[in-house]
């Protein structure tokens, strides 16, 4: 669900202080390009910050400690802010890509920097409304291999969707349709993947992470949590346009910290 809405009053807490978080960046950004140019997608201007900085900032309200980010297009730009403006209670290291290698090829790419067991993985292009140590929770009640943050949208047409069975844990998954019309589970970008998970995607020669590993995985093999009802795409002109509103000074969670 994409508009306006107030992010929840999560508390602030360090669930995520031992879990290194890893940070998809490594796109050439093309369907955004027509609005950012050569401003690669981690820097996109959001209420007069980058949209960097209201994910560092959200990411830490859970404790998060240590981020990688997997650079590409335009790394060098994304560097440089983060000379400028360093984050602060943040260890954040950088590592870029020599081309774009595809989600997994760039988990494979960053693996010796992924340290911890499990570690949070995203989309650098996407914002999920999600109680992370809730996620954090149900991966490691679940016995899955990896868990994965879906949400639930009014007109699924332009996500793939996720099939899970009664107890939550994912069945399956189905491409994109456009000519799909109703309200589906999707895949919000979210993912806890385990150290020995991690592994054997470095040894294999996977290009997408969702295509060629999740895809593939027997039913049951992967665990989600449904907790997330919004979250944003900030990938193409539309979606990057309501930015603003999903963003504004008093739904930040250094705000609500402020406030409470």
């Amino acid at each position: 669900m994409i508009g306006s809405f107030a992010l929840p009053s999560f508390p602030r807490t360090t669930c995520l202080q031992s879990v290194d978080v890893f940070v998809l960046a490594g796109g050439l950004g093309t369907r955004i390009r027509p609005v950012l140019g050569d401003v690669p997608k981690l820097l996109a201007p959001i209420r007069g910050r980058p949209y960097l900085s209201h994910l560092l900032d959200w990411l830490k309200h859970f404790g998060a400690r240590r981020i990688v980010l997997g650079l590409g297009h335009r790394a060098e730009a994304v560097i440089e802010h983060l000379r400028d403006h360093p984050p602060a209670d943040l260890d954040i290291d950088t590592v870029v890509e020599p081309q774009p290698l595809g989600t997994a090829g760039a988990l494979r790419f960053a693996r010796p920097q992924l340290r911890s067991d499990p570690v949070l993985v995203l989309n650098g292009d996407s914002f999920a409304d999600a109680d992370l140590c809730a996620f954090l929770t149900r991966y490691r009640t679940s016995g899955a291999q990896g868990a994965v943050l879906c949400a639930e949208v009014a007109d699924a047409g332009r996500y793939g969707r996720v099939l899970l069975d009664e107890r939550g844990m994912i069945n399956g998954f189905v491409e994109k349709d456009p000519a799909f019309r109703g309200t589906a589970i999707i895949n919000a970008g979210l993912y806890l993947i385990s150290a020995a998970f991690l592994d054997n995607i470095a040894a294999s020669t996977a290009v997408s992470l969702e295509r060629d590993v999740f895809e593939r995985l027997p039913a049951g093999a992967l665990t989600a949590f449904t907790g997330c009802a919004r979250f944003i795409d900030i990938g193409t002109p539309e979606s990057l346009a309501l930015a603003d509103q999903v963003f504004g000074a008093d739904n930040e969670p250094n705000a609500r910290t402020r406030k409470s």
